[in-house]
């Protein structure tokens, strides 16, 4: 693909909702809920709930990793374009995130057992 192609890429208004940041917004929430009840669950200690909020949060973390790297493997052009891309790479970090505190919050579930 000749650079010039690159350069040319069609730019969409800020406030323009394209398929591509509705997804990478949708994204962005699930990976975002998933790393606030990961917090939850590493927080409270004497939780009963911990185990179904620590899976709840690797769900949710996983979801927004792989729709992440969805949206930013398949964009076009970069952030203004309405590919998505910012949306895409903030889901891959609170993505991971909600990974990290769901995996630690079910490993403490398991030693405290």
């Amino acid at each position: 693909m000749p650079i010039s192609d690159l350069l040319a890429a069609s730019t969409v208004d800020a406030s323009t909702l394209t398929g591509d940041r509705i997804l990478a917004t949708a994204a962005v929430v699930v990976a975002l809920a998933g790393a606030i009840i990961g917090g939850l669950a590493l927080g409270h200690p004497t939780s009963r709930s911990r185990r179904r909020r620590s899976a709840v949060a690797l769900i949710a973390g996983v979801t927004g990793v792989l729709v992440g790297v969805l949206v930013v493997v398949t964009a076009d052009g970069g952030p203004g374009t309405g590919n998505g891309i910012v949306g895409g790479y903030a889901a891959l970090v609170l993505g991971l995130l909600a990974t990290l505190l769901g995996g630690l919050a079910l490993a403490r579930t398991h030693r405290t057992a």
